[in-house]
């Protein structure tokens, strides 16, 4: 049987659309640190840094153009992760306070 895949050849012009575009999310990052937006600072920085994350997967891993079964095992290990953190989350906030007495 034939090898059925083939290899799919990204345009330079794309690589460089998208590292200018990480660029200047890189810009939007330091310029949002320089602004305190109170407890949204955190949500803000991730929220840029996820879209970044997405670009490098998408184009640089070629996440985009390759086998669909990639993004289901990566979106699967990013669903984990998230419980992983929202059990430590809810771990955290509902223990109960112990007064020491050191």
């Amino acid at each position: 049987m034939e090898d059925q895949q083939h290899h799919h050849i990204i345009p330079l012009k794309v690589y460089f659309s998208v590292i200018a575009l990480l660029l200047v999310l890189t810009a939007i990052t330091v310029a949002a640190a320089q602004v305190n937006f109170g407890p949204w600072n955190t949500v803000i920085a991730m929220a840029i840094a996820s879209i970044k994350a997405g670009f490098v997967l998408a184009f640089f891993m070629h996440l985009k153009y390759d086998n669909k079964l990639y993004v289901a095992v990566f979106g699967t290990a990013l669903f984990f992760l998230i419980v992983l953190y929202l059990f430590s989350w809810l771990d955290t906030v509902t223990r109960i306070g112990v007064n020491s007495i050191l």
